[in-house]
Protein backbone atom coordinates (compact mmCIF):
# COMPACT_ATOMS: atom_id res chain seq x y z
CA UNK A 1 0.00 0.00 0.00
CA UNK A 2 1.67 3.51 -0.89
CA UNK A 3 1.84 5.81 2.24
CA UNK A 4 -0.37 8.36 2.12
CA UNK A 5 -0.14 11.84 3.85
CA UNK A 6 -3.60 13.30 4.44
CA UNK A 7 -3.91 16.88 5.13
CA UNK A 8 -7.05 17.55 8.08
CA UNK A 9 -8.84 20.35 8.95
CA UNK A 10 -10.94 18.44 11.67
CA UNK A 11 -12.30 15.03 12.88
CA UNK A 12 -15.86 15.49 10.98
CA UNK A 13 -14.10 16.56 7.66
CA UNK A 14 -11.88 13.74 7.76
CA UNK A 15 -14.21 11.06 8.90
CA UNK A 16 -15.73 9.76 5.83
CA UNK A 17 -12.68 10.63 3.87
CA UNK A 18 -10.50 7.88 6.10
CA UNK A 19 -13.49 5.53 5.50
CA UNK A 20 -12.71 5.68 1.60
CA UNK A 21 -8.87 5.80 2.21
CA UNK A 22 -7.67 3.47 4.52
CA UNK A 23 -8.93 0.57 2.26
CA UNK A 24 -6.68 1.68 -0.05
CA UNK A 25 -3.44 3.59 1.62
CA UNK A 26 -1.53 3.52 4.40
CA UNK A 27 -3.04 7.13 5.99
CA UNK A 28 -1.39 9.76 8.37
CA UNK A 29 -3.04 12.75 9.30
CA UNK A 30 -1.00 16.02 9.33
CA UNK A 31 -3.29 18.43 11.07
CA UNK A 32 -1.48 21.76 9.87
CA UNK A 33 -4.24 24.16 10.32
CA UNK A 34 -2.60 27.74 11.63
CA UNK A 35 -5.96 29.78 10.16
CA UNK A 36 -7.87 28.33 13.09
CA UNK A 37 -9.33 31.27 15.62
CA UNK A 38 -9.14 31.02 18.73
CA UNK A 39 -6.41 28.64 19.57
CA UNK A 40 -8.75 27.28 21.72
CA UNK A 41 -10.98 26.65 18.63
CA UNK A 42 -7.50 24.86 17.57
CA UNK A 43 -7.19 22.41 20.27
CA UNK A 44 -10.64 21.86 20.55
CA UNK A 45 -10.85 20.67 16.97
CA UNK A 46 -7.65 18.88 17.51
CA UNK A 47 -8.81 17.15 20.36
CA UNK A 48 -11.54 15.63 18.27
CA UNK A 49 -9.06 14.71 15.78
CA UNK A 50 -7.82 12.46 18.18
CA UNK A 51 -10.81 11.28 19.90
CA UNK A 52 -11.97 9.99 15.80
CA UNK A 53 -8.98 8.20 15.48
CA UNK A 54 -8.89 6.65 18.84
CA UNK A 55 -12.43 5.53 18.88
CA UNK A 56 -12.56 4.42 14.85
CA UNK A 57 -9.24 4.47 13.22
CA UNK A 58 -6.55 3.24 15.43
CA UNK A 59 -4.63 2.52 12.10
CA UNK A 60 -4.08 5.93 11.40
CA UNK A 61 -1.29 8.03 12.88
CA UNK A 62 -1.57 11.73 13.90
CA UNK A 63 1.42 14.14 13.09
CA UNK A 64 0.22 17.53 14.85
CA UNK A 65 2.34 20.76 13.92
CA UNK A 66 2.21 23.49 15.53
CA UNK A 67 -0.07 26.39 16.31
CA UNK A 68 0.88 29.30 14.32
CA UNK A 69 -1.85 31.66 13.92
CA UNK A 70 0.98 34.60 13.01
CA UNK A 71 2.20 32.28 9.80
CA UNK A 72 -1.60 32.65 8.12
CA UNK A 73 -2.35 36.42 9.49
CA UNK A 74 1.21 37.04 7.52
CA UNK A 75 -0.05 35.23 4.12
CA UNK A 76 -3.43 36.79 4.30
CA UNK A 77 -2.68 40.51 5.03
CA UNK A 78 -4.63 42.65 2.76
CA UNK A 79 -7.13 40.24 1.98
CA UNK A 80 -8.72 40.27 5.32
CA UNK A 81 -11.91 41.85 3.50
CA UNK A 82 -12.72 38.84 0.88
CA UNK A 83 -15.84 37.17 0.86
CA UNK A 84 -15.52 33.39 2.18
CA UNK A 85 -14.22 31.00 -1.01
CA UNK A 86 -12.24 33.98 -2.29
CA UNK A 87 -8.62 34.52 -2.65
CA UNK A 88 -7.67 34.67 1.01
CA UNK A 89 -9.12 31.62 0.93
CA UNK A 90 -7.05 30.47 -1.75
CA UNK A 91 -4.19 31.50 0.25
CA UNK A 92 -4.99 29.74 2.90
CA UNK A 93 -5.48 26.27 0.67
CA UNK A 94 -2.10 26.77 -0.61
CA UNK A 95 -0.70 27.16 2.86
CA UNK A 96 -1.80 24.11 4.45
CA UNK A 97 -1.55 22.08 1.31
CA UNK A 98 1.88 23.40 0.63
CA UNK A 99 3.05 22.91 3.86
CA UNK A 100 1.70 18.83 3.78
CA UNK A 101 3.63 18.17 0.18
CA UNK A 102 6.59 18.98 1.71
CA UNK A 103 6.14 16.99 4.64
CA UNK A 104 5.28 14.49 2.63
CA UNK A 105 8.35 14.84 0.69
CA UNK A 106 10.31 15.09 3.62
CA UNK A 107 9.08 11.77 5.36
CA UNK A 108 9.26 10.27 2.72
CA UNK A 109 5.31 9.46 1.90
CA UNK A 110 4.44 8.50 -1.50
CA UNK A 111 1.34 10.64 -2.07
CA UNK A 112 -0.47 13.38 -0.49
CA UNK A 113 -4.17 15.28 -0.39
CA UNK A 114 -6.35 16.87 1.75
CA UNK A 115 -9.59 16.36 3.81
CA UNK A 116 -11.28 19.91 2.33
CA UNK A 117 -12.76 18.74 -0.50
CA UNK A 118 -15.65 17.09 1.32
CA UNK A 119 -17.10 20.32 1.74
CA UNK A 120 -19.66 21.83 0.01
CA UNK A 121 -18.16 24.68 1.02
CA UNK A 122 -14.76 24.34 -0.43
CA UNK A 123 -14.31 23.90 -4.16
CA UNK A 124 -12.58 20.74 -4.80
CA UNK A 125 -11.41 22.21 -8.31
CA UNK A 126 -9.55 24.52 -7.48
CA UNK A 127 -7.79 22.59 -4.70
CA UNK A 128 -6.91 19.70 -7.17
CA UNK A 129 -5.29 22.69 -8.98
CA UNK A 130 -3.29 23.16 -6.28
CA UNK A 131 -2.66 19.89 -5.18
CA UNK A 132 -1.28 19.58 -8.46
CA UNK A 133 0.88 22.43 -8.71
CA UNK A 134 2.40 21.82 -5.26
CA UNK A 135 3.05 17.94 -6.59
CA UNK A 136 5.05 18.81 -9.95
CA UNK A 137 6.43 21.59 -7.27
CA UNK A 138 7.96 18.97 -4.93
CA UNK A 139 8.38 15.77 -7.01
CA UNK A 140 5.45 13.89 -4.82
CA UNK A 141 2.12 12.38 -6.06
CA UNK A 142 -0.90 14.27 -5.13
CA UNK A 143 -4.40 12.22 -5.06
CA UNK A 144 -7.32 13.82 -6.76
CA UNK A 145 -10.16 14.58 -4.97
CA UNK A 146 -13.80 15.31 -4.69
CA UNK A 147 -14.95 13.77 -1.22
CA UNK A 148 -18.11 15.25 -1.66
CA UNK A 149 -19.08 13.37 -4.27
CA UNK A 150 -20.58 9.94 -3.71
CA UNK A 151 -22.53 10.95 -0.04
CA UNK A 152 -18.81 12.36 1.22
CA UNK A 153 -20.22 14.76 2.78
CA UNK A 154 -23.82 13.38 3.92
CA UNK A 155 -21.39 10.59 5.25
CA UNK A 156 -19.20 12.58 7.02
CA UNK A 157 -22.30 14.13 9.03
CA UNK A 158 -23.72 10.42 10.00
CA UNK A 159 -20.28 9.51 11.19
CA UNK A 160 -19.99 12.95 13.57
CA UNK A 161 -23.60 11.83 14.95
CA UNK A 162 -22.43 8.20 15.08
CA UNK A 163 -19.16 9.28 17.26
CA UNK A 164 -20.93 12.83 18.70
CA UNK A 165 -18.28 15.00 17.18
CA UNK A 166 -18.03 18.43 17.70
CA UNK A 167 -18.80 20.17 14.38
CA UNK A 168 -18.09 23.82 14.12
CA UNK A 169 -20.11 26.45 12.31
CA UNK A 170 -17.80 27.83 10.60
CA UNK A 171 -14.40 27.06 8.72
CA UNK A 172 -11.57 28.48 11.10
CA UNK A 173 -10.53 32.09 10.46
CA UNK A 174 -11.46 34.28 12.40
CA UNK A 175 -12.50 36.66 9.48
CA UNK A 176 -15.50 33.17 8.87
CA UNK A 177 -16.59 33.51 12.39
CA UNK A 178 -19.38 35.59 11.64
CA UNK A 179 -20.32 35.33 8.43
Amino acid sequence: MKKLLLHSCCGPCSSSVLERLIKDYEVTILYYNPNIYPEEEYFKRYKEQLRLLSEAYPQVNLLECNYNQEDYESKVKGFEKEKEGGSRCKICFRLRMEYTAKKAKELNFDIFTTTLSVSPYKNAELLNEIGKELSALYDIEYLESNFKKQNGYLRSIELSKKYNLYRQHYCGCRYSLHT
